[in-house]
């Protein structure tokens, strides 16, 4: 079946969903539900109030599609880098109004129901009764306190309105229709709405009103506005600076902040180890009655990175992915032979694992045009070995070529991958030579046309050793072909900013974000519409702010005018069509270039630990890592419940 996304849904499929919303939902005030031992003592002394009063009037069943019942308790200890990974709690714990299904189908799941028409009005509908974690009923006047007071103040959006709800660079006309029920209407089609709401950084359009008024000035006392603002000690003693830092949804890091995820921060930052609790008013409910989620707690314990795989194969994480690489492998399977951890391979869904991005925007003024003739680019991923990458660091199981779509997608097609990736010293020669780079110094490099050697410089965030392995192979069959690279690790803030600005040649990071869409996903990542892509950050900000200059290639502009075509398409064939002549045009100009993909990805499983896939996809978008799983239905044996 074709996955289905947002932008071609029509009245009759959000009929669909109405009716799917109807078989997964059922009536709280008519079922008896089981009380958590966890909240108890809570529903006991009166601080909470019963399940059947915290549970929306029409909760969201899941149908664990295939996993199995479970019992709730227990704390689920993680890993992390940094303090700021906290976030992760709200990709992998992915509530979101409407979200992708194990089968990457969108679905309502924070909403009851919503409807698209003409691609261009959407009605969403919420449950009744569903509440916030504080326990404020969650209303329509959580989306006009966020339309009207967050967005449309300048004093607190002053970069306007987020591109998702920008169609022709015109805003949504918004609607109240009722305590639970809200409405976005454009004049033309907005294909990228829902697919925000699902992201793994989700598009916010509500916020806890209750709880964020006292930080605002239109509702806020004035005397106890000033008292709040000089108590938190921000750098600007502005009521905007405050309700900034009391509102970070994505951040998850204030403790006193109304949530609607599974589970809800308790610690404040600073500290090395954070604790989430369950959400007493989540809206899931399990087949048997028991609230999701099922495991209480959830433990973040900071480490450096670097230590991140060894302290996992000493049996201090019960689930981890993130800061592992196939190089641990081993060592994590050595590991499991010693402490009940299972060490499971998923596959990758990145156009590449690890990509390399000439910078088109380079303003060096003899690098700028060769970056941009598309000879030279295709020089050099000729210049790549990618089987010998694959041999040497990834065992010889990934998939060699391009960075582009995988198999999993509907649009793929073997060409793309193979295009201008196969490993071709003479032509990758013969291509440079054309270029008119036919001197060389005693080295063997090739000289630039101004007499300077052709070491590239190529900019690193300095995150990942398999990246360094990667490139020191690139390094050596460059080297053949008289390029030299040399590899320049940063911070990653540093590392962006060198990139936006064009003083990077090249940079290197993962590649095609989502490279198993279908025709009903956005082509928005084959063209420049973000700063972020780091083959054309100018281009990319220019698209989101109209400041800079527009695109100059011609490759590009088609580009540009394809994704404007794919928006603006009303049937499937269209967007298909759009789709395959967007992945042609980036295949043949090689504006990234790739290396291998479907790699594999060491997911290490506390024995005990159930309803985590043996198999699955390791991915940012769509995926958002475990999101799509359901962490919420993951639940531990009894003898890891008790040992708390």
């Amino acid at each position: 079946m074709t996955r289905l996304a947002a932008a071609s849904r029509t009245l009759w499929l959000g009929r669909l969903t109405t009716l799917l919303a109807a078989l997964f939902t059922l009536d709280a005030r008519a079922l008896s539900w089981q009380e958590h031992d966890y909240l108890q003592s809570r529903v006991a002394s009166g601080e909470l109030p019963p399940i059947n009063q915290r549970l929306p009037d029409k909760p969201l069943q899941d149908p664990l599609h295939g996993k199995t019942l479970g019992q709730p308790g227990g704390t689920l200890n993680l890993l992390m880098g940094k303090a700021k990974d906290t976030r992760q709690l709200v990709v992998y714990g992915y509530a979101r109004l409407v979200g992708f299904n194990e089968e990457l189908l969108l679905q309502a799941d924070l909403l009851a129901d919503y409807q698209v028409e003409q691609g261009r009005i959407f009605t969403l509908t919420l449950r009744p009764g569903h509440r916030w974690s504080d326990g404020h009923p969650f209303t329509s006047e959580d989306f006009r306190y966020y339309w009207e007071d967050v967005l449309n103040n300048k004093a607190l959006s002053p970069f306007g309105i987020p591109n998702q709800l920008l169609v022709d660079g015109q805003p949504p006309q918004f609607e109240v229709l009722g305590p639970y029920q809200v409405r976005y209407s454009w004049d033309r089609p907005n294909p990228d709405f829902l697919l925000a709401l699902a992201g793994p950084r989700p598009l916010y359009i509500y916020a806890p009103a209750h709880y964020l008024k006292q930080f605002h000035q239109r509702y806020a006392d004035p005397q106890r506005l000033v008292q709040l603002v000089e108590q938190a000690k921000t750098k600007r003693k502005e009521w905007t600076a405050l309700h900034h830092r009391m509102f970070h949804p994505y951040r998850f890091d204030n403790p006193d902040l109304p949530t609607l995820q599974p589970w809800l921060p308790t610690t404040a930052p600073p500290s090395e180890r954070f604790v989430f609790e369950r959400n007493p008013f989540y809206h899931r409910v399990d087949p048997q009655g028991y609230q999701l989620p099922y495991i209480d707690r959830i433990i973040i314990n900071i480490a450096s990175s670097k230590l991140v795989a060894a302290k996992t194969g000493s049996g201090e994480s019960d689930l981890q992915g993130r800061y592992l690489e196939m190089s641990n492998y081993t060592f994590l399977r050595e590991g499991a032979q010693r402490n009940a951890i299972d060490v499971r391979l998923w596959r990758t869904s990145r156009g590449s694992r690890v990509a390399i991005y000439p910078n088109l925007n380079a303003t060096d003024p003899v690098w700028g045009p060769l970056l941009r003739d598309v000879r030279f680019r295709r020089a050099l991923s000729l210049a790549v070995n990618r089987h010998e990458i694959n041999q040497v660091i990834y065992f010889g199981l990934a998939l060699e070529g391009a960075d582009t779509l995988l198999p999993e997608s509907p649009l793929y097609k073997p060409e793309y991958r193979s295009a201008w990736a196969r490993f071709d010293l003479k032509h990758a020669n013969r291509l440079l030579d054309e270029l008119g780079l036919t001197r060389k110094d005693s080295r063997g490099i090739r000289l630039l046309p101004d007499g300077r050697p052709m070491e590239i410089i190529i900019q690193s965030a300095g995150e990942s050793t398999e990246e360094t392995d990667v490139l020191a192979l690139v390094h050596d069959s460059w080297l053949e072909a008289g390029v030299k690279l040399h590899v320049k690790p940063t911070e990653r803030e540093v590392f962006r900013n060198r990139v936006f600005s064009g003083d990077a040649l090249m940079s290197v990071w993962t590649g095609l974000p989502n490279a198993i869409a279908s025709a009903d996903m956005t082509p928005a990542q084959l063209a420049p519409t973000d700063q972020q892509q780091l083959q054309w950050p100018m281009w990319g900000n220019y698209y989101q702010t109209g400041a800079g200059e527009a695109p100059s290639l011609p490759a590009v502009q088609q580009l540009m005018t394809l994704n404007q075509r794919w928006r603006d398409a009303t049937n499937m064939a269209e967007r298909r069509d759009v789709w395959q002549q967007m992945l042609t045009i980036s295949s043949d100009q090689v504006f990234v270039i790739g290396t291998v993909a479907r790699v594999l990805q060491p997911i290490v499983v506390r024995k005990g630990l159930n309803n985590v896939p043996e198999e699955g996809l390791w991915n940012w978008e769509p995926n958002a890592y475990f999101g799509v799983y359901r962490p919420d239905r993951f639940w531990l044996d009894a003898d890891l419940r008790e040992a708390e």
